[in-house]
């Protein structure tokens, strides 16, 4: 029998958790290591214990992980998690930063079942079922749109002067995206590159809370395909899609290399 979308997503809010703890833990055993190093060690530990939970609690499923080989029979299986053991290494290596997320996702029969991300050094972790609540925007200020520390895109300069918004910089795509779903910010934009395992459970969380999810030129992302690049993503409010897309459509940016 094939589980249900409820308890795949509490396995994958399981998962994301442990990954978390154990990320949290190679955080504090080299709190004195260069943060190149804690960050390749946090990715190999979190990986091989998702995939060892993943192995002995859903065997006949099929793994894509940006840690990990990628496994072409995957194209084929019904069901495949997609996987981010340590989304947002920089901040990871960083002692102070709290950006940093852990993302466990399951495509299933050609549609993004559930997900599930984990924020460790905040204590929090969203799943796709239960869905989150966001909260009602807060009225008299501007919206606030968080982009990349690194590469936000050519047109978040003119999106904020169109929609009279703050721009706040932030460092993983789960963090970001879920900074969204609770409320914190008003919607979530890249473009400067990723691939399926930094947007799959953010876009199935978010998808859940009832957000707007597209890819910059309004198209909805698929998952599971050969390439796993997919380098853009829209998450927000519904009622600013229609306002940012069109701000997005007058300004595109070039597009980023894989």
């Amino acid at each position: 029998m094939t589980p249900g979308d409820a308890e795949d997503a509490r396995l994958a809010g399981e998962i994301a958790e442990l990954a978390g703890e154990v990320l949290l833990s190679v955080r504090r055993a080299l709190a004195g290591a260069e943060p190149r190093r804690r960050g390749d060690e946090g990715d190999r530990r979190a990986h091989e214990l998702i995939c060892r939970l993943l192995a002995g609690t859903r065997p006949g499923d099929a793994v894509l992980s940006e840690e990990g080989a990628d496994d072409p029979s995957r194209l084929d299986a019904a069901r495949v998690w997609i996987v981010d053991p340590l989304d947002g290494t920089r901040e990871f290596g960083e002692p102070d930063r709290d950006d940093w997320a852990v993302h466990v996702a399951l495509w299933a029969d050609g549609r993004l079942a559930v997900g599930a991300v984990a924020l460790p050094a905040q204590g929090l972790t969203l799943t796709s079922d239960p869905a989150p609540t966001v909260p009602p925007v807060a009225s008299g200020g501007p919206p606030r749109i968080v982009v990349s520390r690194s590469r936000p895109p050519d047109f978040v300069r003119p999106l904020a002067e169109a929609l009279g918004a703050e721009l706040v910089t932030m460092g993983s795509a789960g963090a970001k995206a879920m900074a969204v779903v609770r409320g914190l910010a008003d919607a979530y934009v890249h473009a400067g590159g990723m691939y399926e395992w930094d947007s799959a459970a953010p876009v199935a969380v978010a998808l859940a809370a009832g957000l707007h999810v597209s890819r910059v030129d309004g198209s909805s992302p698929v998952y599971n395909r050969p390439d796993p690049f997919l380098p853009d993503l829209l998450v927000c409010r519904p009622e600013l899609a229609g306002p940012i897309l069109d701000v997005i459509g007058r300004h595109p940016s070039p597009g980023p290399a894989p």
